[in-house]
């Protein structure tokens, strides 16, 4: 199943899509599904369309989280959007046309609140907003790290809405990242999390500027820090055991 269209653009998908809970490898422009079931090609098909279509709105304008919570009508917009993913990509278009029936499903499904509202999130695991100018690789880097801000489902969506804003304007880290509404096999009970990243965990001065800033915009309860190192071996805080590197 070809890929061609993105260019330089590939990587920088198969990572945000990784990130948002996908599954797929990316490799000399062919997308390479190994024994996926014809569900998970639409699961795919969908977390590719929507990195697409928020790339493709910032770059005529308002972001998605905006046109949504706006109640704006871009309808025409998402059009055009779906028919350029569709010229380029058929074969994930059609898989995306089969699993939602019509456009206008996904179309509704976005103006409900997919990809912008936690526990209206059902297609992602997670809702990723990035910093302005910040490199995809940056978050992956084993220098990175997160403050995890654990929450309650009830609480979720205010709590992610003053993060994103702020990240957006470029008060915290270099991205942040929610959980959603769509059942995680990983999760380990049924509160959300929030994730905020910093770039190297090394620059204490700059993870504690991200902290106190949190607690600026109303997380005042002691949270933990985790190094991506620890995440990348698999290692998690349990009973007796801790993993996070700061606690404020």
């Amino acid at each position: 199943m070809c890929l061609g269209g993105i260019g330089q653009e590939i990587t920088t998908v198969q990572q945000h899509l990784f990130r948002s809970g996908g599954f797929f490898n990316l490799r000399r422009g062919l997308l390479i599904m190994q024994d996926a079931r014809p569900e998970q090609i639409a699961d795919i098909a969908y977390g590719i369309f929507e990195i697409l279509l928020n790339k493709e709105l910032r770059l005529r304008g308002p972001d998605l989280f905006e046109l949504v919570e706006k109640r704006e009508d871009f309808r025409s917009l998402f059009d055009e959007i779906f028919q350029k993913f569709s010229t380029e990509y058929p074969d994930l278009a059609h898989a995306l046309t089969e699993k939602f029936s019509n456009t206008l499903a996904i179309y509704d499904l976005l103006r409900a609140g997919e990809g912008v509202i936690p526990t209206k999130t059902t297609q992602m695991y997670w809702i990723i907003q990035d910093a302005p100018g910040m490199l995809p690789a940056e978050v992956d880097d084993e220098l990175a790290g997160k403050w995890l801000i654990f929450l309650e489902g009830d609480r979720v969506d205010e709590a992610w809405k003053k993060v994103r804003e702020a990240t957006v304007k470029g008060e915290l880290g270099i991205s942040a990242k929610v959980s959603t509404a769509k059942l995680n096999p990983d999760s380990r009970d049924d509160r959300k999390v929030i994730y905020v990243y910093t770039k190297d965990w090394r620059d204490e001065a700059d993870v504690m500027r991200v902290r106190e800033n949190l607690r600026a915009i109303g997380f005042v309860d002691r949270i933990g820090y985790k190094r991506n190192i620890e995440t990348f071996r698999g290692e998690y805080s349990k009973k007796g055991k801790r993993i996070t590197y700061y606690s404020a």
